[in-house]
């Protein structure tokens, strides 16, 4: 008889439910969704209450609820009896965090605190914490802290210290009851067996842990603020499990919330995007790289050894596959950055001739720069619509390009923009290199990979590298599953080494692009030219990004004082 595992992907706005054979890795055809009814709550609470700028919570009941629902749906609809799933696991998104009593309940059920957002789930995109954030960047590069190297260089308020160094400042009673401030998906792992643990993946790249060093000392965390002194054994003490550990099992109250039965083994939880490269790698070794190509790109390394990379925003052990340090970057701007393109700058009779042809306007235009060679347009951008992640950490550099003329058509901008996101990875790909990490092979996921030929060609050619395409639309919760097979062990059906789980269940189509030597030859002069703009308007050469910036800030706001003393003269 057959046996699975469950993987459960949460997302920002929804979990999903995959069932995966063991023996095979073979996703069932039934996927199940739940959209969490709260969705993500930027501007009031349920019960009304306004919330400050740069908020984004969540309730965590909305969890539960997606758990209650997908796992015995994704169950039923493929016909598996919970006696034939041998475990299940959790990736989320992350850094989303939650203060918890010693019960495990979260503060925000309890009737003190339901309207007190930072009882709330934090999401990932919660950015409240800025403050806090810069001032930890600044203590670490004061006193010259190992961990900021690590983090590219700049502590984020997407991670958990910032945001409960902000509770303990602001809301110092619930700062007091909260037992501890978990990861979302630690906590649901504790919801599903009773047994409480941090993942290594988070604590290694959302919480200044390290698997060596561990948190950074207490008198750091004493002259970032007495209160904080002791926050590790006070708020942080669960102890730290690698990916692919066994957790515990369902319990009743799991099997009550899931369906599955009593004693079915659950792994620790993983951070969404690094739960990918499990269910994309089929061999676990040093120098693959997997892409997530989507509105935004991450690039997730497997590695042997603990290297600081310039401009890489974490490296962990244990972080992306068991026994192996993850190394991640990223592009803030690439599917949304060719979207900008087709949503702005693509004329109606354009749009006119793809519906004719029963296209896209993607799809049309993808076949138009087809047809171009490289550098035939003559135009090279940077890809910093939405800033630049990596390597230069700097969300404040803005969007070029360069060779615009009066015969410049739509395909020869879109190409151009597919061509900068390439560029962008080519270079990140080249600081790993010459920081002595190794990036042997790439592998994409993500609808882009899935849907672009073209760009994917693009890629090939201006990395000079193949680039082989994931199989599973559902990579993350496809991963989940493959490190679950490691909960599970062979005893009970799964797998005792994460080398044998890939190879049997990570899934890949036989798509892989490979470079064209001719195609080489000119993207790596038009590579050279794109290091010199980077370099140029990224390293400091030229203000003219941040200076436009600037200016535009001050304009808008004289605009809204000049509108408002018209409206007073009237």
């Amino acid at each position: 008889m057959a046996k699975y595992i469950i993987g459960v992907d949460y997302g920002t706005l929804s979990g999903r439910a995959i069932i995966a054979d063991v023996e095979t890795g073979r996703e069932l055809p039934k996927v199940c969704d739940y959209n969490y009814p709260h969705a993500v709550m930027k501007t009031e609470l349920p019960g009304g209450k306004k919330l400050p700028v740069d908020y984004a919570l969540q309730d965590p009941q909305d969890y539960l609820e997606a758990l209650s629902n997908i796992v015995p749906d994704v169950m039923k609809e493929n016909g598996v009896s919970p006696e034939d799933v041998i475990a299940i696991g959790v990736d989320f998104t992350a850094c989303s965090v939650l203060p918890v009593d010693k019960e495990g309940t979260p503060l925000c059920f309890l009737g003190k605190y339901r309207e007190d957002p930072m009882a709330y789930v934090q999401l990932w995109q919660h950015h409240g914490a800025q403050e806090e954030a810069n001032e930890i960047t600044r203590l670490a590069e004061e006193r010259g802290e190992k961990f900021l190297a690590r983090l590219g260089g700049k502590v984020s308020s997407e991670s958990l210290i910032p945001r409960i160094w902000k509770i303990a400042k602001d809301d110092p009673e619930l700062y007091h009851d909260m037992d501890e401030y978990l990861e979302a998906g630690d906590w649901i792992v504790e919801q599903l067996t009773g047994s409480r643990y941090r993942n290594s993946c988070d604590a290694g790249c959302k919480s200044l842990w390290h698997a060596q060093e561990g948190f950074p000392s207490k008198d750091f965390f004493r002259a970032l603020d007495p209160r904080l002194e002791n926050v590790v054994e006070e708020k942080l003490h669960s102890p730290i499990r690698p990916i692919g550990f066994k957790a515990g099992e369902i319990t009743e109250k799991g099997a009550r919330l899931t369906g599955l039965k009593v004693g079915t083994a659950v792994s620790v939880a993983i951070a969404d995007g690094h739960a990918s490269v499990a269910g994309t790698l089929e061999e676990a070794e040093e120098g693959q790289m997997v892409m997530i190509m989507g509105t935004s790109c991450a690039h997730f390394l497997v590695g042997t050894e603990d290297k600081i990379v310039p401009g890489c925003f974490s490296v962990a052990k244990d972080s992306v596959l068991p026994g192996f340090y993850g190394y991640e970057c990223g592009q803030s701007g690439f599917g949304d950055h060719y979207a900008w393109f087709v949503n702005h700058c693509v004329p109606e009779e354009y749009s006119q001739m793809a519906r004719a042809k029963g296209m896209d306007i993607h799809q049309y235009l993808t076949e138009k720069c087809a047809a171009l060679n490289p550098g035939e347009s003559g135009l090279l951008a940077l890809d910093w619509w939405n800033g630049n992640r990596s390597v230069l950490n700097d969300s404040d550099l803005t969007g070029l390009i360069v060779g615009m003329r009066l015969t410049t058509r739509p395909e020869e901008v879109y190409r151009a923009l597919i061509e900068a996101t390439a560029y962008g990875t080519r270079k990140i790909v080249d600081t790993f290199e010459e920081s002595g990490v190794p990036v042997e092979k790439i592998y994409a996921t993500g609808g882009i990979s899935q849907k672009n030929p073209v760009a994917m060609q693009i890629f090939a050619d201006i990395t000079n590298r193949p680039i082989r395409i994931a199989a599973s639309k559902n990579s993350g919760a496809l991963g989940s599953a493959v490190l679950a097979s490691l909960a599970a062990g062979s005893e009970r059906g799964g797998y005792d080494r994460i080398e044998d789980a890939t190879r049997v269940m990570a899934n890949l189509t036989d798509i892989e692009y490979r470079p064209n030597p001719q195609h080489v030859k000119l993207y790596d002069q038009l590579y050279k030219n794109y290091v010199e703009l980077h370099d140029y308007f990224g390293r400091g050469q030229s203000n003219v990004m941040k200076d436009l910036k600037r200016i535009q800030k001050e304009s808008i706001l004289k605009k809204a004082e000049w509108n408002l003393t018209e409206h007073l003269a009237m």
